[in-house]
């Protein structure tokens, strides 16, 4: 595998680093520098008015990147970084239209993962990062799924395994004042609640743009629909790739059979993986089994409604 030393120096002199979070695997460029992030919205044909998150070293490196670290932020920053979890904050002077999507908002975390911590205590600075994909696509959770979606357009891949929590971190916007949670992620929001003593909002009209918000997104190539349990046994599966809780029926004609876990933050892990599974197989369609409604699946609920949307 390529060294820490290695990456830190591609991404000074304008390259891209694939590395993995705790999260999914992130495309790395050197935020200081506009052109390596045009960089990254070229390889991942992404809009340019969706921003992108930029990782930082730790709490003390939010004045670099924001004008205001409100209380709720501190507070926050303090529980759960390094972690899962991206603050929408005011951004400083000096931060260009290319992180933030042309908006005043910046989106800052602390990746938790080893890998990802050293290449910026290496690094020295900011690196925005996006998922290591195709724009819209199934999020990368191992290196593998970088180098199958963006071969040789990432010029360097740091190999930290499988992502341990497998979905993108929670979004939760600070730049107005009250809480807002643009993004539903492992951190849920009664977390957040019990952190700052008020529970998030949820997104209004005003909301900043957010990444993974779009009503479309993490999406498979084949069309993905999503089944009620109810309706389960009506279903016709012939041609499809299933992604169920129960187990395969005898006599299904499911082109593939995928049983999920019923621990949210198992699926959660898996999801990702599976999906792509399916999506690589010969099937004509992709079924997936609704999840609960309860708070611990929100954030599985949210990415697949958005797969099903594209």
């Amino acid at each position: 595998m390529p060294s820490i030393k290695q990456a830190a120096a591609t991404l000074r002199r304008g390259g891209l680093v694939a590395f993995p979070t705790e999260t999914v695997y992130g495309l790395g460029a050197d935020a200081s520098n506009p052109a390596a992030v045009a960089r990254i919205y070229a390889v991942k044909g992404r809009p340019s008015s969706h921003p992108v998150i930029v990782h930082i070293g730790g709490a003390a490196d939010l004045d670099r990147w924001a004008r205001e670290v409100p209380a709720h932020a501190a507070a926050l920053a303090a529980r759960f970084w390094p972690g899962p979890l991206t603050l929408v904050l005011r951004r400083a002077s000096g931060v260009g239209d290319g992180l933030t999507g042309g908006q005043d908002t910046i989106g800052l975390r602390v990746p938790g993962h080893p890998v990802a911590l050293e290449l910026l205590r290496e690094f020295g600075g900011g690196i925005a990062a996006p998922s290591a994909n195709r724009f819209g696509r199934i999020s990368p959770t191992t290196a593998e799924h970088v180098r199958n979606d963006l071969g040789p357009d990432v010029d360097l891949i740091l190999d930290g395994g499988a992502c341990e929590i497998g979905i993108e971190s929670t979004i939760v916007d600070l730049s107005r004042g009250m809480p807002v949670l643009l993004r539903p992620g492992r951190i849920g929001a009664f977390e957040i609640a019990d952190a700052i003593g008020v529970a998030p909002h949820p997104p209004d009209s005003h909301a900043p743009r957010a990444p993974g918000t779009l009503e479309a997104h993490y999406a498979p190539r084949r069309p993905l629909r999503l089944v009620p349990p109810r309706e389960w046994s009506l279903r016709d599966s012939s041609r499809s790739g299933v992604m169920s809780f129960r187990p395969r029926p005898a006599g299904d004609t499911s082109v593939t059979w995928i049983r999920a876990s019923s621990d949210p933050q198992r699926y959660g892990h898996d999801l990702y993986a599976n999906l792509r599974a399916l999506d690589s197989s010969e099937c004509d369609e992709i079924l997936v089994e609704e999840p609960p409604s309860s708070a611990e699946w929100s954030a599985i609920r949210d990415r697949l409604a958005r797969a099903r949307s594209s």
